[in-house]
């Protein structure tokens, strides 16, 4: 623990013994008997005073034990949204995301540390946009409550196991099924990421129907399949 030192200041009293010898000698070779007598003794009293602070500082101490007079700080508030469960999950995606980082850091196969990137990015668009979108909460419980812990965990186990630098039976067998799973771990979150924007693509998918079939009533569409325009209208035959 470290020791907390408190700083103090010592006033140097040279400077006042000065001003003493000052009006003593004054007082010993000058009769003391006029108003004038005394502002000149004032006088050099102050010279003497202001030359003794500046040959003779305070001196500035500390003492170790003690606790130094500072200000307190303000504790930081933590940004909220005014919805608990968002900010919860907010807490929960930077938490996750510094345990991928710090994962992706401490393993060494290429593969397995390109994938983690890949989930770090995919899992942080996901929760971001449900915090943007607060009614898709529902849509991620499960990978919240489980896909996600779960995906840590094994690659949790696979970093110990990776650390000991022994091939032994079980530790190959082990790191051998989460090399194989981490692609189907991916490819799950991608479609976890996708599946938030179903809703989005049916509406989009039902405003490009209804514009097609105006623009074909008034006559605006494009090429037909036959390659020619609906605004040539029927050809004539001879």
């Amino acid at each position: 623990m470290e020791e907390i030192m408190a700083k103090h200041i010592k006033p140097s009293v040279l400077p006042i013994y000065l001003v003493g010898v000052v009006w003593l000698g004054y007082a010993l070779l000058f009769p003391l008997k006029s108003a004038a007598s005394y502002g000149i003794c004032a006088v050099l009293s102050l010279v003497a005073f202001i030359a003794g602070k500046a040959v003779f500082p305070d001196k500035a101490f500390e003492l170790a034990g003690e606790k130094e007079d500072r200000p307190k700080e303000e504790p930081k508030k933590e940004k909220t949204t005014g919805d608990p469960a968002i900010d919860a999950l907010i807490r929960e995606r930077d938490r996750a995301l510094s345990e991928m980082r710090r994962l992706n850091d401490a393993i060494v196969d290429e593969k397995i540390s390109a994938q983690i990137d890949h989930l770090e990015d995919v899992t942080g668009k996901i929760i971001d946009q449900v915090v943007s979108q607060p009614k898709k909460l529902p849509q991620i419980r499960r990978f919240m409550d489980y896909y996600l812990p779960t995906t840590l965990k094994i690659l949790n186990a696979y970093d110990r196991m990776d650390s000991t630098g022994i091939a032994g039976d079980n530790i190959s067998t082990t790191k051998a099924k989460v090399e194989r799973m981490m692609d189907t771990i991916t490819q799950a979150f991608d479609k976890q990421l996708d599946a938030l924007f179903g809703e989005e693509a049916l509406d989009i998918s039902t405003d490009i129907t209804v514009m097609e079939n105006l623009l074909a009533q008034e006559g605006l569409g494009g090429m037909t399949m036959g390659g020619s325009s609906k605004e040539d209208g029927p050809k004539l035959e001879l």
